[in-house]
C-alpha cells in the first residue's frame, strides 16, 4: 500500500500559494485493507475512505471509462494493480495531475525532486497553461466547465489551442447537451465566486458551450447599447464587466448571478429599434424564470436575481422619485419583508452601474440613498397609527392607507422634500 498527495493542494503548494485541501490517492490497496486500517467509508460510486484521524479524503487508486452519453454513465476500475500513473492519467489538466509520496507531504519547501508528474503539470504551471492530461478529457463534458472555472481562478492563465479544440469538438458532438442541471449549476456557481468570473464565460463562449448552455448570455455579445450610457456599448462585453466588478466588491454568489442575468432580453431586442432597449427589465424577467428553472437554480438566488431584472433600471433612476414613488420601488422589491435581500439588490445595482468603461471608480449613491429611505420607512411605528385608525372606525384598506401615508411622509422628511 503506497500513498500520495495530489491534486489541488500540490498545485497550489507549486504556485506559492494558500493550500487547498489536501486529496489522497492510494495504489496497491483493496477496500477490505482501508478498513482494517481504521479508514471510514464514504464514496458511493467508488472506494473512497475517511482517515481515522485527519479525516481527509483516501481514493483508492481507479481508472474510468464512459458507459453512457454526458455525465450519465461511467465504469469504474478501482483495484490493487491500477498504478498511479493510470490514476493521475485520468484527471482533467496536468496541473492537477502531480503526486507527491505522502512520507514527503509535510516537508516545508516542497519536495520538487520527488514529485510524480507524468505529464509536465510543472512546466505548465510555470508557463500559465491550462492543458488536458489524455483524450480521456472527452469522457466527462462537465470537464468543460470545470476547466473555465480554472480560467475564471487562474485568470492569467491561457487555455492551450489543442485543448479549447478538444473542448469545441465535445460541444460539436452533442455531449454538452446531455449534463445533467445539478452538476452544470455546480460549476457555474463555483465559476462566479473566482476572483475573474468573466474568464468562465470567455472561455465557455470560445469552445461553444455558452451557446449550449446559456443562450440566453450568449447572444448579449455584439448587441449595442446607447454609448451615453454605455461607452464600452456591446452589451456582452458590459456583462463581463459587471461580473468582474462583482468580483471585485467581494460580492456574495447571489448577487453575482443577478449581475450575469440582470439584461438577458437584450438579446432578443428587434434590430429595428437597437441601440435602444425599450422595456428590457420585465422581458428580462421572463427569460431568466426560463434559465433558472432548466438549471435548478436555488429558491434564494433566483429571487434576488428577478428582483435585479425587473427593478435594475428604477434603482439606477431612483435619485428622480418622489416619496410615492420610493415607497412603491421598496414594495415591489419586498424591502420591508427582506431588508438583506434588497441590499444585495443594490448591491447588485451597484455592480451594474460601474461596471462601464470609465465608471469603474465612480460612486453610486443610489445604494447608501435608498438604504436610509428604508430605514426611514421602517422606522415608522405602525400600530399605533392602526390602533389609532381602528379608533376612528377604519376598516382593513383604510388602516393600510393610514400607514402608507405616515410611511409616504416619513420619506419625504427623510429627504426634506414636501410631502
Amino acid at each position: 500500500m503506497q500513498k500520495f498527495l495530489v491534486g489541488g493542494a500540490i498545485r497550489d503548494a507549486l504556485r506559492g500559494r494558500p493550500g487547498s485541501d489536501r486529496d489522497w490517492v492510494v495504489v496497491g490497496a483493496t477496500p477490505q485493507q482501508m478498513l482494517d486500517a481504521g479508514y471510514l467509508p464514504v464514496g458511493r460510486d467508488f472506494p473512497v475512505f475517511l482517515h481515522p484521524d485527519t479525516r481527509e479524503e483516501y481514493a483508492l487508486a481507479r481508472t474510468e471509462r464512459k458507459s453512457g452519453p454526458g455525465y450519465r454513465g461511467f465504469v469504474v476500475h478501482a483495484a490493487p494493480e491500477v498504478t498511479l500513473d493510470e490514476d493521475l492519467a485520468r484527471r482533467d489538466l496536468t496541473i492537477n495531475a502531480i503526486a507527491l509520496p505522502a512520507e514527503l507531504a509535510d516537508f516545508e519547501p516542497l519536495r520538487t525532486d520527488a514529485l510524480v508528474d507524468p505529464f509536465h503539470g510543472q512546466r505548465d504551471l510555470q508557463q500559465k497553461v491550462l492543458r488536458h492530461v489524455t483524450e480521456a478529457f472527452r469522457e466527462d463534458p462537465v470537464r468543460i466547465l470545470r476547466l473555465a472555472r480554472f480560467a475564471a481562478k487562474l485568470h492569467d492563465f491561457s487555455v492551450a489551442p489543442e485543448t479549447l479544440a478538444l473542448m469545441r469538438g465535445m460541444v460539436d458532438a452533442g455531449e454538452v447537451d446531455a449534463l445533467v442541471p445539478e452538476r452544470v449549476w455546480q460549476e457555474l456557481a463555483r465559476g462566479l465566486m473566482e476572483p475573474k468570473p468573466s474568464r468562465m464565460f470567455e472561455v465557455m463562449r470560445a469552445c461553444g458551450a455558452l451557446r449550449v448552455l446559456l443562450p440566453e448570455v450568449d447572444r448579449l455579445w455584439g448587441v449595442p447599447q446607447r454609448a451615453e450610457h454605455h461607452p464600452e456599448v456591446d452589451t456582452g462585453v458590459h456583462l463581463m464587466m459587471v461580473l468582474d466588478m462583482s468580483a471585485r466588491l467581494q460580492a456574495p454568489l447571489p448577487v453575482r448571478f443577478a449581475c450575469l442575468t440582470h439584461d438577458l432580453s437584450k438579446g432578443t431586442t428587434p434590430a429595428d429599434v437597437l441601440p435602444r432597449h425599450i422595456g428590457h427589465e420585465q422581458r428580462s424577467a421572463r427569460l431568466l424564470a426560463g434559465l433558472c428553472e432548466r438549471w435548478r437554480v436555488p429558491t434564494e438566488v433566483r429571487e434576488l436575481a428577478d428582483v435585479m431584472a425587473r427593478e435594475h433600471g428604477n434603482i439606477h433612476r431612483s435619485g428622480e422619485l418622489g416619496p410615492a414613488a420610493l415607497l412603491r420601488l421598496l414594495e415591489r422589491c419586498d424591502a420591508l419583508r427582506r431588508p438583506e435581500r434588497f441590499a444585495d439588490a443594490l448591491l447588485a445595482c451597484e455592480c451594474d452601474a460601474r461596471g462601464r468603461l470609465g465608471f469603474e471608480e465612480r460612486p453610486y449613491p443610489q445604494r447608501e440613498r435608498l438604504l436610509a429611505v428604508l430605514a426611514a420607512v421602517q422606522a415608522v411605528a405602525t400600530e399605533p397609527i392602526a390602533r389609532e385608525a381602528q379608533a376612528r372606525g377604519a376598516k382593513g384598506p383604510q388602516i393600510g392607507q393610514a400607514i402608507q401615508a405616515a410611511r409616504e411622509a416619513a420619506v419625504a422628511a427623510h429627504l426634506n422634500v414636501p410631502n
